[in-house]
């Protein structure tokens, strides 16, 4: 009996010990994080954010991250994360054009000459116009940082995305406010359709072309169903990456001076990352056997001629809404930055 009872104390102790040591190993904050693209190297930036996170917490904080929409769609999730159902969000700007009216303006089409160009004129606006961080304040989440975009490419299954003739009542995955104005203005027709619905769409012929950068043109394999990629067409800023302000509140402060910290490398990696990521995308479609053909400069001017000037539209449509004054110096401000 005494063997046995020094067996089952023993026992008893390994399980104690087992049992305290996965408390000790368990996130005090398990996190949330909802995303709209697919999982895939375009994200590595962001992976690593969360990956960093846990060490530099060392596991006081878990972030999980759900990729494709599974914690709800791009024009839903920050909604969401506003509201505490997600704990984290990373957000298209152009999909909200009725709530983040001055975050919009960063994917306004052809404002902006390059990508890095789209990345200088936010880091300015960030720092001289506090009315962006305010929106996201309305919005109840707390910016962390940006994820900058390469240049757009049309892919489709025909080679004529390089002439404006060639775009006429062609059907063109569009999103936001203004890009579908850019696409109706040389009589393409704009359908609304997800970046992770794109393939789909384009096996099916719901759309004829995509509207998509390299990277993601790469990631979703669109030149499976779209052989031909066109381009460049335009420059924008990506999606922001936001936490919610209920999220935020719980964090103790040791934790959000880390999530602000490693927010700054994150976007300094991004930014250092986007142009040879990009290049390299390219090269990744024309050896899976895609083509990617140069939009000449004589057609992309053709377009920008037809489509309507987005930035002075969005001053008239700020002034209606009461906004004339702040966007009137914003504009300018812009104007200055990208002459």
């Amino acid at each position: 009996m005494k063997v046995r009872s020094k067996l089952l104390g023993a026992l008893f102790s390994v399980v104690a010990v087992v049992m305290a040591a996965s408390a000790a190993s368990a996130a005090e904050f398990n996190l949330r994080w909802g995303h709209y693209l697919g999982k895939g190297p375009f994200l590595d930036v962001e992976m690593d954010f969360a990956k960093k996170i846990e060490e530099r917490t060392n596991g006081r904080v878990k972030i999980n991250i759900t990729f494709a929409g599974g914690l709800g769609k791009g024009n839903e999730i920050l909604t969401l994360a506003g509201r505490g159902a997600i704990d984290m969000a990373s957000v298209a700007p152009g999909y909200y054009a009725e709530q983040l009216l001055y975050w919009k303006a960063f994917q306004m089409p052809f404002v902006f000459s390059s990508p890095e160009q789209a990345m200088n004129v936010l880091s300015t606006s960030l720092k001289e116009f506090p009315v962006y961080l305010q929106e996201m304040d309305k919005m109840n989440v707390v910016y962390l940082f940006q994820q900058p975009l390469g240049v757009y490419f049309l892919t489709g299954p025909s080679p004529s995305c390089d002439t404006v003739a060639g775009l006429k009542g062609k059907k063109i995955r569009s999103f936001g406010g203004d890009v579908p104005k850019a696409h109706a203005a040389i009589g393409a027709v704009p359908v609304s359709v997800s970046p992770v619905q794109v393939y789909e769409a384009l096996q099916r012929g719901t759309i004829d072309y995509s509207f998509l950068n390299a990277g993601n043109i790469q990631q979703y394999k669109l030149y499976e169903p779209g052989k031909y990629s066109c381009g460049p067409v335009m420059a924008i800023t990506g999606h922001n990456i936001v936490v919610g302000k209920r999220t935020w509140a719980k964090l103790p402060k040791d934790i959000q001076d880390i999530f602000m910290d490693q927010a700054k490398k994150s976007q300094q990696r991004y930014i250092a990352w986007l142009t040879d990521f990009e290049a390299n995308a390219v090269k990744g479609i024309t050896d899976a056997g895609g083509v990617v053909k140069d939009l000449p400069a004589s057609e992309l001017a053709k377009w920008k001629a037809a489509a309507p000037d987005v930035l002075a539209n969005w001053e008239k449509d700020m002034e209606k809404r009461g906004q004339g004054e702040m966007a009137k110096k914003v504009a300018q401000r812009w104007r200055e930055l990208t002459k």
